[in-house]
């Protein structure tokens, strides 16, 4: 499987990364949409949002979690906004599921 994030997880490819536990990784975007632009994604290979089950619910619930304490630990001052794109219409490039947390700007609605 040719995945770039998985090439990340397995420290292949360096990334600056952010917050790393058993579950997942989330690191420094390389191309910014915000002055703050973090990836978070799950070390298990899940394809997009949407192939997610069941079973996963607790890795899900745990990136969310983590995705306040990561905010806070940068002191976003409770302004961000989380992003997933599920499937190449909806703008997901990289089909590895991830979560892009994004601050430091304002953010219109509806989004692009």
């Amino acid at each position: 499987m040719d995945d770039l994030f998985l090439k990340i997880i397995d420290k292949e490819i360096p990334a600056n990364i952010i917050f790393e536990d058993e579950d997942i990784l989330a690191f420094e975007d390389i191309n910014p949409q915000a002055p703050t632009h973090i990836l978070i994604i799950p070390k298990k290979h899940i394809a997009k949002l949407s192939d997610a089950d069941i079973s996963d619910q607790k890795l899900l619930g745990h990136m969310l979690i983590k995705a306040n304490e990561i905010a806070a630990n940068l002191k976003l001052d409770n302004t961000f906004r989380l992003v997933i794109n599920n499937g190449a219409n909806a703008g997901q490039s990289v089909f590895h599921l991830h979560m892009h947390l994004l601050s430091g700007r304002s953010f219109s609605w509806p989004p692009g």
